[in-house]
């Protein structure tokens, strides 16, 4: 398991960098299988972090490897399942 911690700010103005740099760290681990975002620290935040979330899933899924969000908070949990994409980062 190799992990990847969530900013407590993830908006819009921070999903691109944010998104970008877990890539190009998931890209630089080829040994790795499995990935883990910790969204703990997550405080403040849109459905852009859920986009991040998915762009590093589907990287993940690219790479062979597989990838899951841990410690969601409740809006985020809210925010996934009605986007319908809860399944998906939970797995």
């Amino acid at each position: 398991m190799t992990a990847l911690n969530l900013p407590s700010i993830l908006m819009q103005s921070q999903a691109n960098a944010c998104r970008d740099q877990w890539v190009q760290a998931m890209r630089a681990s080829p040994s790795a299988t499995h990935w883990v975002a910790d969204a703990s620290a997550l405080v403040q935040f849109d459905s852009s972090a859920l986009a991040v979330m998915l762009a590093c899933r589907r990287e993940a899924l690219a790479l062979g490897q597989s990838f899951q969000v841990q410690h969601m908070p409740p809006k985020l949990q809210e925010l996934a399942t009605l986007y319908g994409v809860m399944a998906l980062l939970s797995a």
